[in-house]
């Protein structure tokens, strides 16, 4: 039996006897959708406008009286898939007969009429799919739709200034790069030995959860690279709403480059604060934190040791003992420091020496921030230490909708599926941030939002009159589906 005969399944199928009474499964129910959870985010698309405007991006070259699916309608089913956690344009020749996603995406389903059929693999390949060595998809005979990079990347930063009701006194933009692992024969793939594959090395822009910039770029170039371009590219589009606000750029040692940390140094209200590598002169102008870190852990230490030999007899392995209940002692320090070649000036550099029994743990980071508005320890601990919440962003990204799935042939290609995963997470983020802030989804990442939000069983049932979307009255997150059901009917978005 083939999965594509129809005709071989059986009527029923009988599972188990559980005290004389059979189990019966078999597929003559009404039409049944897994996926009932997918007209909240069509309606927060709607009261965005957040696919609608991606259409304006684009420019389609099609012979408007022979086609069936618009620009716009192929948008919205290739994002809301990604966020019902279909990524594969082959997902979509199933899904092109669900009617929840007919009806997410504004088509009319009428009783007695056959269900409107969705796009296809094909149809949708044709939207993202750039073919090589054509200037123009209106000189070429089969891919006949045309982005403009330049207007999604612009969207990004307007979905992101919308997000905020006044302006804020002050923002921290975090870059950072991950890699995109590929397995096929891909433009601009190289390998990488850090990351010990071929791969992208994309570039990533976020504002705390918020996504302003994603830039796909080949790994075998330098971490730092198009980085101050990006960065000049947000800012300047930031300031061009929010004049007065404050721009702090957060990065790893990757991006504490003359030409980046200069150009902040430069600007009105533009610091920095990058991790900085570790060199043989930086080590030795930490030589006083060291010691004073041993000092106060051998302080720390005595008291304990003493106190195991009261108890066992004693023993070399008394200090061993005693060290494995010691914590060990953390110093911050600042220093004035100027590399011999690469940097221009002097600037300031925090030092922080962790020693304990096992090692001695040293990290350094440079910034703008003068010793005044910041002391040493809260700038490392408070400012820098919380640059690592980006890595949840990465990971919502790559394992819940699927940014690394670039795996069409040409590069422009990969970048708009890129973008196409930067938009569902921005609509899921939207999601998160404005619909959940109350809920016990507050901080739930996008994969756990969907499971249990979105990914909801439901009987449709179509009538004259109307269409019943009928939901598992023991639907553990009902509470929640009708508070953002709420929500989302009044008139505005909330703050």
């Amino acid at each position: 039996m083939t999965p594509n005969n129809i005709d071989c399944i059986p009527g029923q199928l009988k599972v188990k006897q559980v005290k004389s009474r059979p189990i019966v499964v078999n597929f003559h129910s009404e039409t049944v959708t897994s996926d009932a959870g997918v007209s909240l985010i069509a309606e927060l698309d709607r009261k965005r406008k957040i696919t609608s405007r991606l259409t304006e991006c684009f420019k389609d070259y099609r012979d408007a009286n022979r086609i069936d699916h618009s620009v716009k309608s192929l948008i919205g089913q290739r994002i809301y898939g990604l966020i019902m956690g279909y990524e594969d344009l082959n997902d979509h020749d199933e899904l092109r007969h669900d009617p929840m996603f007919v009806l997410a995406l504004g088509q009319i389903i009428d009783s007695g009429k056959e269900l409107p059929i969705l796009a296809g693999k094909s149809t949708l390949n044709r939207l993202e799919h750039c073919p090589e060595n054509v200037s123009s998809k209106a000189n070429s005979r089969y891919h006949r739709i045309e982005h403009d990079g330049e207007a999604i990347e612009k969207l990004l930063v307007e979905i992101f200034l919308e997000s905020y009701s006044k302006p804020p006194q002050q923002i921290i933009l975090d870059l950072d790069v991950t890699d995109d692992l590929v397995h096929g024969n891909q433009e601009e793939a190289f390998f990488n030995p850090y990351y010990g594959g071929y791969c992208y090395a994309p570039l990533y822009i976020f504002c705390g959860q918020h996504l302003l910039a994603a830039k796909l770029r080949s790994s075998n170039v330098d971490p730092a690279s198009g980085a101050l371009s990006e960065l000049q590219r947000v800012i300047e589009k930031i300031r061009s709403c929010w004049v007065n606000v404050k721009i702090l750029v957060r990065g790893d040692s990757a991006y504490s480059r003359e030409d980046i940390m200069s150009w902040c140094e430069s600007q009105i209200g533009v610091d920095y604060v990058f991790g900085l590598a570790q060199n043989s002169r930086l080590l030795q102008l930490s030589q006083s934190i060291k010691y004073r870190a041993f000092k106060e852990y051998s302080q720390k230490l005595q008291p304990a040791v003493e106190f195991f030999e009261t108890l066992f007899t004693p023993s070399s392995d008394l200090k061993k003992q005693a060290a494995a209940v010691v914590n060990s002692s953390i110093w911050y320090s600042s220093l004035d420091y100027k590399t011999l070649d690469s940097w221009s000036r002097n600037r300031r550099v925090v030092a922080k020496v962790e020693y304990s029994s096992e090692r001695i743990n040293t990290r350094f980071v440079v910034t703008s921030l003068s010793t005044k508005k910041v002391p040493p320890g809260k700038l490392y601990t408070q400012i820098y230490c919380p640059r690592g919440n980006m890595e949840n962003c990465f990971k919502e990204q790559k394992l819940e909708l699927k940014s690394d799935r670039t795996s069409t042939h040409t590069f422009a290609g990969n970048q708009l599926r890129l973008w196409f995963s930067a938009i569902a997470y921005v609509l899921m983020n939207a999601l998160r941030k404005q619909y959940l802030a109350t809920t016990k989804l507050k901080n739930a990442t996008v994969g756990t939002i969907r499971t249990k939000l979105l990914k909801l069983g439901a009987i449709i049932t179509v009538s004259s009159r109307k269409v019943l979307i009928s939901i598992s009255s023991t639907c553990p997150y009902k509470e929640i589906f009708v508070l953002v059901y709420n929500y989302l009917s009044r008139s505005s978005c909330p703050g």
